[in-house]
């Protein structure tokens, strides 16, 4: 630990932080302001994780996505964020005997066949989980930029591993992506293993961690992603007062923020970037609508 991170630490633990908002890394990707990142897409106007989703975002005019990934049991990465596919899929009416419904013990092929929109609502009838491969596509298309998450990584060894190869076959793993990506997890070892075999991709650790704990993940996270419900100025200050691998301060986007009071709360300590279902209701409150 450095002494200006020490001093942090000490000052976070007093709470007795005033800090003043700069331009970080996170908040210069957007061009100003705190970076405001559509929670699955935009999924409180479309289903979570589908490709309207995504597209929903970019109607409203948000750079910024994240998404959930995993993999089916025959090794396609899939974008799902439940380890099981009841609740966003009629999986329980098309596989009536295949009950828990994990996305592992499904191939990609019974996985497209599900509907993932009618949940949802009746216009989007007929919305499947995407495959990463098109979801990265999609994001492309729009000229969006993401917050990728290994879902429950645990459950697919390797998946660090294939999830980077694919994004280097898509193209995202090069300097014109360099500022446009994070990969993160609530798996340190996952996010370790991300770092470890490419340095050069951006990652967050999700979670709250001990204060004390900071200077150990700043070997390999970017980030610290912690939900709104948990966090303080004393605690943003303390995470903004370490250098991360890429010797730039640590940096935090807090989740999942949908209201205006939380909003305007979490940007007065001084996140980098506001996590939400409903972004556009995140950016009239931060612009004072």
């Amino acid at each position: 630990m450095n002494a200006r991170a020490a001093a942090a630490t000490v000052t976070a633990f007093l709470g007795a932080v005033t800090l003043v908002l700069g331009s970080s890394p996170a908040q210069a990707a957007t061009g100003s302001g705190t970076l405001i990142v559509a929670h699955r897409g935009a999924s409180a106007y479309a289903p979570e994780n589908t490709l309207a989703a995504v597209d929903k975002a970019a109607e409203l005019g948000f750079r910024w996505v994240e998404n959930d990934v995993q993999r089916t049991r025959d090794g396609e990465l899939v974008v799902i964020h439940d380890d099981n596919l009841k609740r966003t899929t009629d999986a329980e009416e098309l596989y009536p005997d295949r009950a828990p419904w994990k996305v592992k013990d499904f191939t990609a092929a019974e996985i497209a066949r599900l509907d993932a929109g009618s949940w949802f609502g009746a216009q989007y009838a007929g919305a499947r989980v995407p495959t990463l491969r098109q979801y990265m596509d999609r994001v492309s298309r729009n000229h969006q930029k993401l917050v990728l998450e290994l879902k429950n990584p645990q459950l697919y060894p390797g998946i660090e591993q294939e999830t980077l190869k694919l994004l280097a076959n898509k193209g995202w793993l090069g300097p014109a992506h360099a500022r446009g990506l994070v990969v993160q997890s609530f798996s340190a070892d996952s996010v370790r293993t991300v770092h470890e075999l490419k340095p050069s991709v951006r990652t967050a650790l999700l979670g709250t961690p001990p204060v004390a704990d900071l200077a150990s993940y700043a070997d390999f996270v970017d980030q610290v992603n912690a939900s709104h419900t948990t966090i303080s100025t004393g605690y943003v200050a303390a995470i903004h007062a370490f250098d991360g691998p890429h010797d730039e301060p640590l940096e935090i986007l807090t989740w999942t923020v949908n209201d205006a009071d939380s909003a305007r709360r979490v940007a007065g300590y001084g996140v980098d970037g506001i996590i939400s279902n409903a972004p556009d209701v995140v950016r009239g409150a931060l612009e004072g609508k």
